[in-house]
């Protein structure tokens, strides 16, 4: 009889080491004589409760099973952020269990939205949690994005199987050796980052803090005023290449690291990513051109193209209120939104990939239309695809638009207006941030939301993160029947 308890006694792990990480903000409430041992008593309970998992299911089975696979994605991400949200609980900050699991949910999808406000004067040891909880999601999606979802087949991320990791049972070994390369890659990039922050006029802390969620693509600041309150061209710049860096798929660095020098230059995803970055940014500075006579040339190009990064990204990071620039920018920004990065990096969103193969598919039904004899062999990145790989994007596609639109509809009925239900439904679908609208646009939070609001928020965070069908097969009685 099949049981589960692999997939617990990885829980389990996972809970003993974000207890570790707990120990950090500690440490910065001794630093900066918080007087509080929040931090401690979350780490113990969390590193307990680990513990006795892994005790409890110390016969497990050696490997993992397709089933057990769906269920550890789901139960990985909710415990995380389940114990992850007992240091806002256990805070002086006063926030309700509701406000800190949307914290903390929207800190390991790499969200960005938050519920706390005055955040120039909360506690350092909250904001570098806040900060290690979206570095350590973006680990977390880049090691599943390139070992666990191709395996699962969801939305066409097959595509990205790695060699050597065609079923299931190898998985776990797999991840580990995966996860070493990957862990330094990503801590060598956190590291420039914050060196470079620093280097260009941050201090310690912020510079940190700030590099953990720009690779992670994340967005949470320690400002209220997020990268705006800088006011410095050259630490948007830092933060630009960081989050194009982060976008990048991340197997693109393995190939690269195994000797395929020009990998950045042949991905069609980043090509793609870049020509749509650029095409962007020319758009929006040309409407702020048209709409704005105040800023000079240089200013607008700068304004556009932070924001347009920011936002394809899923980063979340704001210079200024893209609210206020008209109509026209709060359409555009969703439409990027919904676009998101390259599939195997830390960004979310439909990703570019399955765009491409949704355009891939309507010129190769063009062709057939005009010669119907014709043959049409469809490729993406010099690979052959087959009509069901095309079948599972487009539905893919489909379906993300479809829970965008009953999230939206949910979000109304339980209090939000029009715009806030809309902006928010695919700010957390996507994993970006902000919304759009005076309550949870860029200068905004949301903290006034509904309890409500905030778990079905909480709900479409995960959604997104987990690639939407791998929470949802959870919710079939037939997935549980063995």
């Amino acid at each position: 009889m099949t049981t589960n308890k692999t997939v617990f006694f990885i829980i389990g792990v996972l809970l003993v080491v974000l207890g570790i990480f707990m120990l950090g903000p500690y440490i910065a409430q001794i630093i900066y004589k918080e007087e509080s041992h929040s931090f401690l008593s979350s780490s113990f309970v969390t590193i307990f409760i680990g513990i006795l998992f892994i005790l409890i299911n110390l016969d497990r089975d050696s490997i993992l099973n397709l089933q057990q696979t769906f269920l550890f994605s789901s139960m990985a991400w909710t415990s995380v952020a389940l114990f992850g949200c007992l240091p806002f609980l256990f805070s002086n900050l006063e926030l309700s269990f509701s406000d800190s699991f949307f914290e903390s949910m929207s800190g390991i999808t790499t969200t960005g939205s938050t519920v706390i406000s005055n955040l120039d004067n909360a506690p350092k040891s909250i904001l570098l949690w806040r900060a290690l909880m979206q570095w350590l999601g973006g680990i977390g999606i880049i090691v599943m994005a390139i070992t666990v979802l191709p395996l699962l087949k969801v939305g066409g991320m097959q595509l990205f199987k790695m060699e050597s990791s065609d079923s299931t049972e190898k998985i776990l070994p797999r991840t580990i050796e995966v996860a070493k390369i990957i862990i330094l890659t990503y801590l060598i990039l956190t590291s420039l980052c914050a060196i470079s922050y620093w280097f260009f006029g941050m201090n310690i802390f912020d510079s940190v803090t700030h590099s953990f969620t720009t690779i992670a693509t994340g967005g949470f600041s320690t400002h209220d005023e997020s990268i705006g309150f800088f006011n410095s061209t050259n630490i948007e710049n830092v933060a630009t290449i960081f989050i194009i860096l982060g976008s990048v798929p991340f197997i693109s660095y393995l190939k690269f690291l195994k000797g395929n020098k020009k990998v950045f230059f042949q991905d069609v995803q980043i090509k793609g990513m870049i020509y749509i970055l650029l095409i962007s940014v020319l758009i929006m500075f040309f409407y702020l051109f048209l709409i704005s006579h105040e800023s000079t040339i240089i200013e607008k190009l700068r304004i556009s193209s932070f924001n347009v990064v920011s936002i394809l990204s899923g980063t979340g990071y704001v210079t200024d209120d893209f609210g206020l620039w008209g109509e026209f920018s709060l359409i555009f920004f969703l439409f990027l939104m919904f676009i998101g990065g390259c599939a195997g990096s830390t960004t979310c969103g439909i990703k570019i990939f399955r765009v491409q193969i949704l355009f891939i598919f309507l010129r190769d039904q063009l062709k057939k239309l005009i010669h119907p004899n014709s043959i049409v062999v469809t490729k993406y990145n010099n690979q052959k695809i087959s009509d069901d790989f095309i079948n599972s994007v487009i539905i893919f596609i489909f379906s993300y638009l479809f829970l965008f639109l009953i999230l939206s509809i949910f979000l109304s009925i339980s209090g939000m207006d029009f715009l806030s239900a809309v902006s928010g439904a695919a700010t957390s679908i996507s994993n970006v941030g902000p919304g759009l609208g005076e309550m949870i646009g860029p200068n905004g939070n949301f903290k006034e939301v509904s309890d409500l609001s905030k778990w079905l928020l909480s709900f479409g965070m995960l959604l997104g993160r987990l690639e939407l069908f791998a929470v949802l097969v959870l919710l079939f009685p037939s997935y549980w029947k063995n």
